[in-house]
């Protein structure tokens, strides 16, 4: 499971359990995340740049994820990440509304699902090849951009803000 790490977590216990035991079981694994998933995650190579250039820009930067919010909060504190917003339990198309609220006209992601996100707020999408997604799919999902690594996204940032 952990490789396909990404979906709601309903969808990814879909194909293991029956209909009416998963929200047991997600609330299972949310009560178990903390102790066993926040301290092992390493910061993204590029994830504390990418953020400090966002900010030398004059820019605001807002976490829409499909994480459970206070686990994706553990995350960030964890990692000493500071972000303006954090929105969590959103996907695909659904982080539209929280991108459009927020003001956004860029979002970085990692999955042909944040494109998707990305499209529906008709924000500009930022791809990385961090996640479960290869370049092929990413590009055909309609990203604008593919990037190898969060470390390439201050450069971008640079020569697209000028």
């Amino acid at each position: 499971m952990t490789a396909a790490l990404g979906p709601p977590l309903d969808l990814m216990l879909a194909p293991f359990l029956a209909a009416a035991d998963i929200p047991a079981a997600g609330d299972r694994f949310r009560e178990l995340y903390p102790a066993h998933a926040v301290l092992p995650v390493p910061l993204l190579p590029g994830a504390a740049g990418a953020i400090a250039s966002v900010r030398r820009h004059g820019g605001r930067v807002v976490v829409v994820t499909g994480k459970h919010t206070p686990n994706a909060r553990l995350h960030l504190d964890h990692l000493a990440l500071e972000v303006d917003t954090l929105e969590g339990r959103v996907w695909g198309v659904g982080k539209a509304e929280a991108l459009r609220r927020e003001g956004a006209s860029i979002y970085v992601g990692d999955h042909v699902h944040d494109v998707e996100g990305a499209l529906a707020a008709e924000v500009l999408s930022v791809s990385v090849l961090t996640g479960g997604s290869t370049r092929a799919e990413l590009e055909a999902a309609g990203t604008h951009v593919v990037l190898d690594s969060l470390a390439e996204f201050p450069a971008w940032l640079d020569s697209h803000v000028t």
